[in-house]
Formats: C-alpha cells, sequence, structure tokens
C-alpha cells in the first residue's frame, strides 16, 4: 500500500536521523572499570538479574514522560505507546453510548482482556463492568481502568511487548502491563494542574499530594499520596468533524458493483426525517417519506408549545427509498443521539509502607481506594417513534382525533376520520436527567513478607503475599415505565371536563390508578413534574468484582556453571474471583422499556497455579568464544487448575546471545492463555433491547464485506423468498440506530481457555562508539486459536451472510420481522476465534550532552527518541471461517511512530513530541465502489511543553496538538478529536 510506504519512509528518516546525528558524536571507547550492578526482579520474569537482561521485548515509560506530556491520569499515557491501540471515553459515532468512561491497556490491538495488567508485580481485580451490565458490546473482560493508577506514585511503567503468561498467569497474551509504584518516599510534595481547549471548553483540573517519612533510622518508611482530576464531557456539536452531522447512505446513482460509483454517498446535517422533539404526526407503516405527508399529503408537526400544527420540512433526501436520514429539515439532529465524550472525575488515595524486621525480612504494605465516576450526558433516550417496534415499548404514539391536548385548530387540521395516526417523537424533557453515570469504588489491600537467606553458601531470596482487593461499581439511570405511559398518553376528558387518564374515566373500576398523570405529546416543555414522578423510575444495577490472591514465591542460585550461577525461581499462587450482578428494582421487575425482567446473580472460581522459571548461563564471564561474549537460556512453566476451565499446561523458553560489547540478540517462544471470565462462563440469561449493529443486506453494505458476491447472492436469496420485506436496493435496516431488537444475552458455562502461541526475535545494538545510543528491534508473531469470541447480532449476521455455506445454526440465532428488521438476536460468547499478528517494534534512544560537538562546553543535553510500532499482518476471525484483515486500517495502521526530542539544562527542559498515523483504510475491503472515502489521510499530532525549576517549586505549562489537527476525515478517532489544548502546571517539594 501507499500508507506503507510512507510509513516506512517517515519511520526510517526519524531512525536515521537519529544514527546520523549518533555517527557525528561518535568518539573512542574508552575501558571502564567494572561497576557492580544490582540485580532486581524485573517484569516479566521473578528471577533477579539485571534490568537490561531479558529474552522478551521489554519498554519503560518514566514518571518523568508523564509530567512532559503533560498526563493527568495514566491512560493518557498509554494512548501515546505505539504498540498500543487507542482507548477513549468517547462514542463511536454509530448511536452507541460514550460508555462508561473507563480506559484500558490493549497492546498491539489484539483486545483489551488479553493485555494483563499488575501493579507492583501484582494482579489487580478487574474494574470492567459485566457484560450484563454493558448490553451486547462484550465488556467484563479482566482489565484495569487507568483511571485508578496514582499518577503521582508512579516510579515507571513496563511494558512487556508479547506474553508472559507462563510467569502471571491468565491473560498475558499480547503482553503486560506493569505500574511499578515509588515504595519509598520522603518529604512532601503538592502538584496542580489546569488545562483548557482553544475553544474554551473540556476544561481539564487534577491535584495531587504526596506525604512521606523515614523513620526507625531509615528502617521504615510511609508514605501516602491522594488526587483529585476532573475532565468535562463534550457533545458532538462541540468539535467540527463530529459537528458535521455525517453518515453514509445508499448511492442512487449506483448501479453495478464495477461501475466505478460508491455504493454509498455521503449525508451532511444529518436529520431523521421520522421524528424530532415537537413530535411529527406519521401514518403507519415503514418509515418512508411518504408516511409523514398524514395530513392532506402534507407533512406536519406541532409546533414548540404544542398548540398548533405547522408544516414540517423534511428536508433533503438523498436516497429517497432509504430513509431514516435527510440532510437538514426539521428532522431530529444526529448530534442528539450520544455525546463525543464521557466527563470523568475521579479520587484516588494510596498508603504505601514498609519495615524492616531484621536486616533480611521485610514487612510491607499497600493500600489502595479509587472512585471513578463516568458521566455521558446523552446516555439514555426517551423516544416514541415509527423506527421502533411496539414491543420495545417505544413504538409511535397512537393519535385519537379527539385527543384533548388537541387545539380546535389542530383537530380541523386533522379532520373527523381517516387512516389511523401517530405521533413520533423524541422526548427532551420526559426523563429528569438524560445523563448516565457509571461509578466505580476499587479498593485493594495488600500485605507482603519478603526476605532473603544463605544456604549451602548460596543466597535465596523468598516472598509471600495475600490481598484483598474489590470493585463496587454501580450504572445508574433513568427509564420510562411502560404500562405507566401507555397509560398516560391515553388522555380523555371526563364528565366535568378535565383532562384525565383514559383508564380512570372508562365504566371499570379495577383498572384505576389515582396516581396516573395525563401526558401531552405535542411541543417541548409540557411534560410536568407530576408526569415524571409518575412515568420514570430509576434504572442501572449495581455490580460487585471481588479478589483474594495468595501468592508466595522463592528464587536464588541453584549451582554454578562456566559461565555463571544457574538461577532458579519457584512460585504458588492461589486466587479467587466472585462477580455479583444487582438490577435496579425496575430492572429486576421489568417494567421499563420492553418490560422484561433482569436477573440478580452471582458467581465465582478459583484457580490454583504453579509456576517455575529456570535462567541457564551457557557463555560468559571468561567462558567465551569468538563471536559468543555471553549466552543464556531462560524456561517457565506454568501448571494451572481453574475451577471452571479446566487445567492447562502453559510454558515460555527463551535465549539471549551478546555478540559482542553492544550487540545482543533475544529470542523467544511461549504457550500463552486466557481463562474466560465470570461474565463470559455465567451472566444471566437475558433480553434487553439494544440496536442490531451493521445489517449486511442493507443497500449501503450489501455491496461490501470480506466477500461482496457471497453477501449479494445470500442477500438475494432472503429477499426473494420474502418479498414483504421490499426491494432489496433500498433496504435501509432500522435496527442499526435505534434499539428495537430483543436481544437475548447470557453466558456459556461450556467455555474453555483460549491458547495463543508467540514467538519473538530481536536485537539490542548500544555501539561503544556512540555513547549514549541504544536501538532495539524486536518481530513479533502471535497466533491465538480457541479465541473467547463475544458474538453480537451483527456478527452472527455477518457470518450468515458473508459464508459460502450458510449454517443454519448460526443463521437461526436471529429472526426478521414482516418488514425485513431484526425483531430477535442472540448474544452470546463462543470459542471460535482466531487471531494472527505479525509486525515489530522499534526503539531508538540517543541521549548525550550538546557539548559533545562544541568542545565539551556545558551547553546541556538533549535525548531524542523514536517509538515505532509496524504491523505486517493483522488477521482476526469471530466465527473461524470469516477472516477479516485489519492491518493496514485504523485499528490497526501499519505504522504507529512517536518522536521525541528532550532538552535539560540545569532547571530548564524542554519537550516535544510527534505522534504519526499513516494512510489507511476504515475496512480492509474498502474500494471506491463500497465507500466515498476509501482512503484516510494521514495524521500528525505536535506536543511541546516546558519546565523550570526554582529551588523548591518547578513549573511548567504545554500544548497538547500544537496544530489542533483533527482526526483524519471522516473518523473521529483516527487522530486527537480534543484539538489544541493548553495546560499549566504547579508542583511544591518540601
Amino acid at each position: 500500500m501507499g500508507q506503507s510506504v510512507r510509513g516506512r519512509m517517515l519511520a526510517t528518516s526519524m531512525m536515521g536521523g537519529l544514527a546520523i546525528a549518533a555517527a557525528m558524536a561518535a568518539e573512542p571507547a574508552f575501558a571502564q572499570d567494572s561497576v557492580a550492578v544490582e540485580e532486581i526482579v524485573v517484569t516479566g520474569s521473578r528471577i533477579r538479574r539485571v534490568e537490561t537482561e531479558t529474552s522478551a521485548p521489554v519498554s519503560v515509560v518514566t514518571a518523568e514522560t508523564l509530567t512532559d506530556r503533560g498526563v493527568v491520569q495514566v491512560g493518557d499515557m498509554l494512548n501515546q505507546i505505539s504498540s498500543n491501540a487507542p482507548s477513549f471515553a468517547m462514542a463511536d459515532g454509530t448511536g452507541n453510548e460514550a460508555g462508561s468512561g473507563q480506559t484500558f491497556p490493549n497492546l498491539f490491538g489484539l483486545g483489551a482482556g488479553r493485555t494483563l495488567t499488575l501493579v507492583n508485580g501484582r494482579r489487580m481485580v478487574t474494574t470492567s463492568q459485566s457484560r450484563a451490565v454493558s448490553g451486547v458490546d462484550g465488556l467484563g473482560d479482566r482489565v484495569v481502568d487507568t483511571n485508578i493508577i496514582p499518577t503521582g506514585l508512579i516510579q515507571r511503567i513496563d511494558v512487556v511487548q508479547a506474553g508472559g503468561a507462563a510467569v502471571y498467569g491468565s491473560d498475558a497474551i499480547a503482553g503486560v502491563v506493569n505500574y511499578v509504584l515509588k515504595d519509598s518516599f520522603e518529604g512532601l510534595e503538592l502538584d496542580a494542574q489546569y488545562g483548557i481547549s482553544s475553544r474554551d471548553d473540556y476544561p481539564t483540573q487534577a491535584l495531587r499530594a504526596t506525604a512521606g517519612k523515614n523513620f526507625l533510622d531509615g528502617r521504615a518508611n510511609i508514605a501516602a499520596n491522594l488526587e483529585w482530576s476532573k475532565t468535562d464531557s463534550l457533545l458532538d456539536y462541540d468539535r467540527p468533524r463530529t459537528n458535521l452531522g455525517r453518515v453514509t447512505v445508499s448511492n442512487p446513482a449506483n448501479r453495478t458493483p464495477t461501475d466505478g460509483i460508491p455504493s454509498l454517498v455521503e449525508n451532511l446535517n444529518t436529520r431523521f426525517v421520522t421524528f424530532n422533539a415537537n413530535g411529527v404526526i406519521s401514518r403507519a407503516g415503514p418509515p418512508f417519506a411518504s408516511q409523514i405527508g398524514a395530513v392532506a399529503g402534507q407533512p406536519i408537526q406541532s409546533n414548540a408549545t404544542g398548540d398548533a400544527f405547522i408544516p414540517y420540512n423534511v428536508g433533503t433526501l438523498v436516497n429517497p427509498n432509504v430513509p431514516p436520514f435527510t440532510s437538514g429539515g426539521d428532522g431530529l439532529p444526529y448530534q442528539e443521539l450520544a455525546a463525543l465524550q464521557v466527563g470523568i472525575e475521579r479520587w484516588v488515595g494510596n498508603v504505601i509502607g514498609h519495615v524492616d524486621l531484621t536486616d533480611r525480612i521485610r514487612l510491607s504494605g499497600e493500600f489502595m481506594y479509587a472512585k471513578v465516576e463516568g458521566r455521558d450526558p446523552y446516555g439514555q433516550q426517551a423516544s416514541n417513534t415509527v423506527l421502533n417496534n411496539a414491543a420495545s415499548g417505544a413504538g409511535p404514539i397512537a393519535l385519537s382525533r379527539t385527543n384533548p391536548f388537541l387545539t380546535p385548530a389542530m383537530s380541523a387540521a386533522l379532520g373527523a376520520g381517516g387512516p389511523p395516526l401517530f405521533v413520533s417523537k423524541f422526548w427532551t424533557d420526559l426523563l429528569p436527567t438524560r445523563e448516565n453515570v457509571s461509578t466505580t469504588n476499587t479498593a485493594r489491600a495488600v500485605v507482603s513478607l519478603d526476605g532473603d537467606f544463605d544456604f549451602a553458601e548460596r543466597n535465596f531470596y523468598w516472598s509471600v503475599s495475600a490481598s484483598r482487593a474489590e470493585t463496587d461499581g454501580e450504572s445508574t439511570g433513568w427509564g420510562v415505565i411502560t404500562s405507566r405511559f401507555n397509560n398516560a398518553v391515553n388522555a380523555v376528558r371526563n364528565s366535568s371536563g378535565a383532562i384525565v387518564c383514559a383508564i380512570n374515566a372508562d365504566a371499570s373500576t379495577a383498572n384505576d390508578d389515582p396516581a396516573c398523570t395525563p401526558l401531552n405529546p405535542f411541543g417541548v416543555g409540557n411534560v410536568s413534574q407530576a408526569n415524571r414522578l409518575y412515568l420514570t423510575a430509576p434504572i442501572g444495577q449495581d455490580y460487585l468484582n471481588t479478589q483474594d490472591d495468595y501468592l508466595a514465591t522463592i528464587g536464588g542460585d541453584i549451582f554454578n556453571l562456566p559461565a555463571g550461577a544457574v538461577k532458579f525461581s519457584a512460585a504458588y499462587e492461589h486466587r479467587r474471583e466472585e462477580a455479583k450482578y444487582t438490577p435496579f428494582v425496575a430492572n429486576q421487575r421489568g417494567i421499563v422499556g420492553s418490560q422484561v425482567a433482569s436477573q440478580a446473580t452471582k458467581a465465582a472460581y478459583n484457580t490454583d497455579e504453579f509456576s517455575g522459571e529456570l535462567l541457564v548461563p551457557i557463555f560468559g564471564g571468561d567462558f567465551t568464544l569468538p563471536g559468543v561474549r555471553s549466552l543464556e537460556f531462560d524456561g517457565a512453566y506454568r501448571r494451572v487448575k481453574h475451577s471452571i476451565a479446566g487445567s492447562e499446561n502453559i510454558w515460555g523458553a527463551g535465549l539471549r546471545w551478546e555478540v559482542f560489547e553492544g550487540l545482543t540478540i533475544r529470542g523467544s517462544r511461549s504457550r500463552n492463555f486466557r481463562a474466560p471470565t465470570l461474565d463470559q462462563l455465567a451472566a444471566p440469561s437475558r433480553t434487553d433491547l439494544s440496536n442490531a449493529g451493521w445489517d449486511p443486506c442493507d443497500a449501503d453494505r450489501i455491496n461490501s464485506g470480506p466477500n461482496p458476491a457471497v453477501r449479494l447472492a445470500n442477500c438475494q436469496a432472503l429477499f426473494a423468498a420474502n418479498p414483504s420485506f421490499g426491494p432489496l436496493a433500498t433496504f435501509q435496516n432500522p435496527s442499526e440506530n435505534f434499539s428495537n431488537t430483543l436481544v437475548t444475552s447470557g453466558g456459556n458455562p461450556n467455555l474453555r481457555n483460549e491458547l495463543s502461541d508467540t514467538k519473538t526475535i530481536g536485537f539490542i545494538y548500544q555501539p561503544t562508539f556512540v555513547p549514549g545510543l541504544t536501538i532495539v528491534v524486536d518481530r513479533i508473531d502471535v497466533d491465538l486459536t480457541d479465541g473467547l469470541s463475544p458474538f453480537t447480532p451483527q456478527d452472527f449476521m455477518a457470518a450468515c451472510y458473508d459464508s459460502t455455506s450458510p449454517s443454519a445454526e448460526i443463521c437461526g440465532t436471529f429472526t426478521r420481522d414482516s418488514t425485513g428488521a431484526i425483531a430477535t438476536a442472540l448474544s452470546t460468547t463462543f470459542n471460535a476465534g482466531t487471531v494472527a499478528f505479525r509486525g515489530e517494534t522499534y526503539n531508538v534512544n540517543y541521549r548525550f550532552p550538546i557539548g559533545r560537538f562544541f568542545n565539551d562546553a556545558d551547553y546541556g543535553e538533549l535525548e531524542l527518541a523514536v517509538d515505532a510500532t509496524h504491523t505486517t499482518r493483522y488477521e482476526q476471525s469471530v466465527t473461524g471461517f470469516d477472516v477479516n484483515r485489519y492491518d493496514g486500517t485504523t485499528r490497526q495502521p501499519d505504522w504507529v511512530v512517536d518522536f521525541d526530542a528532550t532538552y535539560s539544562n540545569g532547571p530548564l527542559r524542554l519537550y516535544y513530541s510527534l505522534h504519526y498515523l499513516p494512510e489507511a483504510k476504515i475496512n480492509s475491503f474498502d474500494t471506491i465502489e463500497s465507500t466515498p472515502t476509501p482512503e484516510i489521510k494521514e495524521n500528525y499530532r505536535h506536543n511541546i511543553s516546558a519546565q523550570y525549576a526554582f529551588d523548591k517549586y518547578t513549573v511548567r505549562a504545554g500544548v497538547i496538538n500544537l496544530t489542533d489537527e483533527q482526526p483524519s476525515f471522516p473518523t473521529r478517532n483516527y487522530g486527537d478529536i480534543l484539538g489544541r489544548r493548553y495546560y499549566v502546571g504547579l508542583n511544591a517539594r518540601f
């Protein structure tokens, strides 16, 4: 692809630039006195060794980098690591809500559940909502929200790229992210930061305080950290790109799959032609524009005050046969469907301490509490439209020509007789608030004993620890009580002439409800507080995830070989995890929406795992060969006994070969695994109203997919057998954007562990003639089988219509109504997925004093760094037979490149960074035939910052996205949707 060439050129030019600078600064190498290097436990192994001596690729993010980039919460930093697929608390632009505000590491884009998160080398409880909470979007993985990590206590972030399950257990398939916190802090540090966008919105505020003290003559330390930060939410209206109101619809000019005319055409300033906040008068039937001309063939709507009918401007139908979208007019703006960005407020507190009981035994403790609150201003919607089916509880409102809220003029406009009429309406004032609030309270306590002892003239180290952690979460919003709504909109005048609910004016007293308040469906602002109290109820759910983890390790030297000591580590871990899910009363009673009851449930599992590691020096020290300065082998094995998913044997092996001083070649192979989550195994069966996702038979997608001819043939057969669906060429499934499909979701107790085989090979080059230069390159191959695939309705439909031999079992998981819309569907998890990933990571770092070029004058120090990830292949199958390719797409670009330049001179520190994304496609199969934008342009983001230290105080300021680069059109996340932001900060240390 052209984008691959451009990406290679940029990455190569950046690395080449560093090489040239390094060559200019080259100087003769001199022998140095040997220095004793401390051996520590590094991420990726429990064997103590020198930090740089690992066979697996490991990258490190320092605390200074967080400050340079103006990071308020850790996820902002991870989003700028080239091997991590960015995670944003924002809507996807297809009508789905912006979510809870949680963000998770996702190395190589293999899925957040396939990246293991550790804090100080130990597992954390999952913070995510279960899928029972989040609907059909596949959450419920064992993932840890980056918002709970204390930014002020971070010493460094270690990222193990690919594998790690033999050492740490489940989920370490794409790799491991280990947050290493400071274990000894003395003094008081205060920090404050404030930021604002160039559009005078999206304020970010952060405060933190860290205090610590040594005592008992330095044998003990205790430190406490408190942090608060807040970012506001954003709407689609707030950014130029999302305020376009852009969707794509079927192109009426398209004739054949090979005519060079896109099958889709852009629709800007998009409105929903069938409804708005005033209330549109419609006839029964499919939501075509012709149904809007309900009275005398003229489209009408209520006025804003609800006391007159006025003409309704339907706007411009790009394709008159494919509603519900128009350009312009009086319909509901597309921007009203979902917010752009969730507002997040976080409170984090940590206490870390240790005391040396003896010279060889240390008692340590950690306590963490974090509260994270995500506010989605458009998280809840109330609408009654012709796009929703009756089973949803949100269908159009039947309009009686004698409705008492009609003025005489309105009644006259409707006439005394005629076909049934309906009000199609989006309620802006029915719910007490449209806001959905997701709150998590996470607490964790760890106590550990660490020590060492000598035996048989050898030193051994040991550790035992116990931790208890839990996340108590809640998702809250408001819903409409369906039966009460139906009663309230059915209003009449009683014998006294008062407007009342019809149930209170009929001949029967059995159905009376004295609390019923009649509801006026016309206009905006006519909903009373009494209406809200009667019609709405809190909806949502509580969930509780708990984890008890007990870990014991021992390691040391076994015996000596000519090249050095053979080292080992052995560990036993017992872990119990439990999840509870408790819907709110309205959800359990099934009185809102589709009136399907939600069940409270809980489930648990435990796992016992034994692991061992071995490090064998084959050559090294005084025992060398020409071209072999050192050679060592490391191996790891883990035996897993999971109470539900069964047993597994996991292993890893690696070689590290130092060819000569400065050049090291390394490689590894490993078998890794991910155990199914409690949600995937035991989520209760429940039916919710949801959108069905993309329908392959939609007119705007019929010529897309991995094999458009197969999709077209299957959909043609479907429509030929069901003439009531109408013509395939104009079919548009409203279930894509509106929650009118009854989706049954639940767990699958027969799931197995998913497995992956990983290979890495790379080198580290630190030329002795260029001090300060390090070049690291690693090739990474991952092949995953038995993948835990969350099958959504969209996945089932794709598997059905994109298959050359459609399976009756797969195609039977969803049904269509008489119009062809998806009426019912299934969502669950299977062991069916596969992933094949191939790529390389590149890290080049060159730190040198500028005076090296100017007769050793003291002009400060410059550090240049490139972090790049090149993806050559990313193939994924949800079902096991429908393979989709993602390399070269916006989901997995061919290249992701970060370049940093840092200048330091005494109290002054200047920083610049460039984040580059190449040209890409939204889907690998996109051509001009399938979309008007088959190629997405490259994207550049520039950041700058400066800080200056005045004794105890340091001031800093920066600009994020200096050039206000928007995401590459037409995406909202291939780049930085937030735009240019400024920030200032102050740090004080005493």
